[in-house]
């Protein structure tokens, strides 16, 4: 087959759709050198051998676009491909091809245990298999708790399971044609991973309001990025627009079989990996693709073990669906900073029917709770997850499921993906919830070595003091009176108890100013 042919065409029918006069992304397709040929027999690059990346370079495309949606914001990406793609292409022969229609297959109620087996197989190169180890929470909560860390995928999330089966399942022409995404969560970073890994050319459509981070991780795992109008419902409205003018495939995040079924293969692994389990804890809410893939094979192969979801309390969806029947597909997106991937996606004919037969219960968490099981997780196991990944453990934090209490369960760490400015806000909050960031205020006269005084009292208690505020004008109390407000890190909940006994001993004015419920 004429690779090179057949995506030089293609790319000259996105040219000529994007204008003419300007300088464009390139995509080329190079001979293949020894140094290659060695390259495509080492496991490199988690798993997909032959791909080599240069250096990137956006550049300007005035016509991708109309011009009202444009303003300057329309930016281009550039990668180079290298290897025997047809090898990389073929892999999808055997594999039954993606249907592009929304609606589920007739009577089909789950993803058949089969198709996962073969899911299981045809990934095994391009997905590794993450560990699900003992924690040492156990004995804090009186569970026998294993912890799944599908964290630690390439793309810090379990979709690049049903992503990578979803992508194999393409005709080689779709494949050679490529698709386009128009989202900015985990499933369009693991398609643009896979995508690019498997040579198949990604375009992902983002809206001009999506931060730059996630703009720039996008280009980092391989996709040609273009940013195009002001709001989700442009860029998708594009995308859709593109893809039927120029042959590529449209992918959302939706229940397709294909997609279970890669999910799936996460509770092929809990089941081999764990013996004796009596139940599985995973994410519900937005990640109901998730509840429905992994449980269908531990339910075939052991129909005793507990399944069980846990969603956001403020975000009930497949509890409702579950008594009302599927969610409409026309949800409102949200762009909530915490709970993106537990929000954004609709939950659709399959994975209803699938949770409504294989779920044995689901539960809600308080936002409090996930973000105590994030610091657990941080404090316990040295892993930093999302709202997606400590859900699970939130439940349990919570008290939700005293009926585990020395059974064995494996709860499943999904996702990975917290921004940096969101994990130390997260982080700070969290610690105050767990009493062991406190603040308080005292009035003392204005004097020298008043405040000194009191800081003496927090350092004898080996109290580390964060940040300390003078206020003199508003207090109306005394005119000779000062207002000292302080932040103070503590060890635990007793050191706390301990500080707050010695300044109401001393001051009469003390007061804590924020505190956790008791």
């Amino acid at each position: 087959m004429d690779w090179s042919g057949a995506l030089g065409n293609r790319i000259s029918t996105f040219k000529r759709h994007l204008g003419s006069g300007v300088e464009r992304a390139q995509w080329s397709h190079q001979p293949v050198s020894d140094d290659s040929q060695r390259q495509r027999d080492d496991p490199i690059r988690n798993g997909y051998p032959g791909l080599r990346q240069r250096s990137i370079n956006p550049e300007r495309l005035k016509d991708f676009g109309e011009d009202e949606y444009l303003g300057k914001d329309v930016k281009t990406w550039e990668m180079t491909v290298t290897g025997h793609s047809e090898t990389l292409l073929s892999t999808a022969h055997n594999v039954p091809p993606y249907k592009t229609s929304r609606s589920p297959q007739p009577g089909s109620r789950q993803a058949p245990f089969e198709d996962i087996r073969a899911a299981a197989f045809k990934i095994q190169h391009g997905i590794q298999k993450t560990p699900c180890t003992y924690s040492r929470l156990s004995k804090q909560y009186g569970i026998e708790i294993y912890l799944k860390k599908e964290y630690l995928h390439h793309t810090g999330s379990v979709k690049e399971r049903g992503v990578c089966y979803l992508l194999a399942s393409l005709s080689q022409e779709q494949q050679r044609k490529g698709v386009i995404l128009a989202s900015d969560n985990d499933f369009t970073k693991a398609v643009a991973h896979h995508a690019t890994e498997l040579h198949i050319p990604v375009f992902v459509i983002l809206s001009a309001s999506t931060p730059p981070g996630r703009v720039k991780t996008c280009r980092e795992y391989g996709a040609m990025v273009i940013t195009y109008g002001s709001s989700v419902k442009d860029s998708q409205s594009h995308a859709q627009k593109l893809a039927s003018e120029n042959g590529y495939l449209y992918l959302q995040e939706e229940d397709n079989m294909p997609y279970l079924a890669g999910l799936g293969t996460m509770g092929l692994e809990v089941y081999e990996q764990v013996n004796k389990l009596d139940a599985v804890i995973l994410p519900a809410g937005g990640e109901r693709h998730i509840l429905a893939g992994a449980a269908a094979p531990i339910k075939h192969l052991n129909p005793a073990i507990t399944v069980i979801g846990v969603e956001p309390e403020n975000y009930p969806a497949p509890q409702q669906s579950l008594r009302k029947g599927p969610a409409p597909k026309e949800l409102s997106y949200t762009n909530h900073r915490f709970y993106r991937e537990l929000f954004n996606s609709t939950f659709g004919n399959n994975a209803f029917q699938m949770t409504d037969k294989l779920v044995d219960k689901i539960v809600t968490v308080k936002e409090a709770d996930i973000l105590l099981a994030i610091l657990r997780l941080m404090e316990y196991e040295r892993a930093t997850v999302d709202a997606v990944g400590a859900i699970g453990l939130a439940a349990v934090i919570a008290g939700k499921l005293p009926e585990l209490k020395g059974k064995r369960v494996v709860i499943a760490l999904c996702s990975g993906n917290l921004d940096v400015p969101l994990m130390r806000q997260c982080l700070d909050r969290a610690l105050v919830l767990d009493n062991k960031l406190c603040k308080f205020s005292i009035q003392v006269c204005d004097c020298t070595g008043d405040l000194a005084k009191v800081l003496e009292v927090l350092s004898r208690e080996e109290v580390r003091v964060l940040d300390v505020i003078q206020e003199r004008f508003f207090v109306t109390s005394g005119i000779f009176s000062i207002k000292v407000t302080c932040v103070i890190e503590v060890r635990d909940r007793s050191q706390m108890v301990q500080v707050e006994r010695m300044l109401r001993e001393r001051y009469t004015t003390f007061t804590w100013l924020e505190r956790s419920e008791d």
